[in-house]
């Protein structure tokens, strides 16, 4: 869906409100739910042993999780087993992470197969994302790992963990997804995405959901902004990084 405008409000519907920290405290959890039940974002993430989760009374926010995650170098069975019991815990959205030592060695039926063990665990109608890293792949790669999510089933190729020392989200990379397999899946900006100008960068390049840690600020960024010259292209030049290697920290939980 492409968008010529955007307000508070529609920008929120794109949103994961996010809390990934590991020292991330189940008080510091209840508090993100109840803040993204207020800013009305379409779910928040936040990690599996946070499940269960009672969202707000009146809530529709969904919840997601992530699976494999930060390294993605888990074995297939511990992902679809992760998966799975966050599924009966409640969660109606995985966010996996990719083996990128598979991809690193071209190994793509392993790399598809790992994705469609967590699928066969975490059947639709939840929703699967797979996390490919991108600012650690090379272009063919990013190419690749996306066609690799399609085969084996997934509903969304991510960017990004936000933890990885290569960096976050570009728009270079959204785009990228965006062209290869955005007609059929959903493409996830997440990773250093800190502004209001980020978000709508990566939007205008073709991501349809946003991993945000600082959502409130980013939202409240949106006063003053042109959106309608920023969603046609007038954000950030195609390859530049919101955030580079320095600046995404596992402490601030990016994501």
């Amino acid at each position: 869906m492409s968008h010529t405008t955007m307000d508070a409000d529609e920008l929120a519907q794109l949103v994961d409100h996010t809390l990934l920290k590991p020292e991330a405290t189940s008080a510091q959890v209840a508090a993100l739910a109840e803040e993204a039940t207020q800013l009305g974002t379409y779910s928040i993430c936040v990690s599996p042993s946070m499940l269960p989760l009672a969202l707000p009374a009146g809530s529709s926010v969904k919840i997601a999780t992530v699976c494999g995650f930060p390294s993605g170098a888990h074995t297939s069975e511990a992902k679809a087993s992760e998966a799975a019991q966050a599924v009966a815990s409640g969660a109606h959205e995985v966010d996996m992470v990719i083996n990128l030592g598979a991809v690193k060695a071209g190994s793509w039926a392993y790399v598809e197969g790992d994705i469609a063990a967590v699928r066969g665990a975490a059947p639709s109608p939840i929703v699967l994302k797979v996390i490919i890293e991108s600012a650690a792949l090379t272009d063919e790669e990013i190419v690749s790992a996306c066609q690799a999510a399609e085969s084996a089933g997934a509903d969304f190729v991510k960017t990004s963990t936000g933890f990885h020392p290569a960096g976050g989200a570009s728009v270079h990379a959204v785009a990228l997804m965006a062209r290869t397999v955005g007609d059929r899946l959903g493409v996830k900006a997440s990773g250093g995405v800190r502004t209001a100008s980020d978000a709508l960068a990566m939007v205008a390049a073709g991501a349809t959901r946003l991993g945000l840690s600082g959502t409130a600020a980013v939202l409240a960024g949106l006063d003053g902004l042109d959106t309608a010259e920023l969603l046609g292209g007038g954000g950030r030049s195609d390859g530049e990084t919101p955030a580079g290697p320095g600046d995404v920290k596992v402490s601030d939980g990016a994501y």
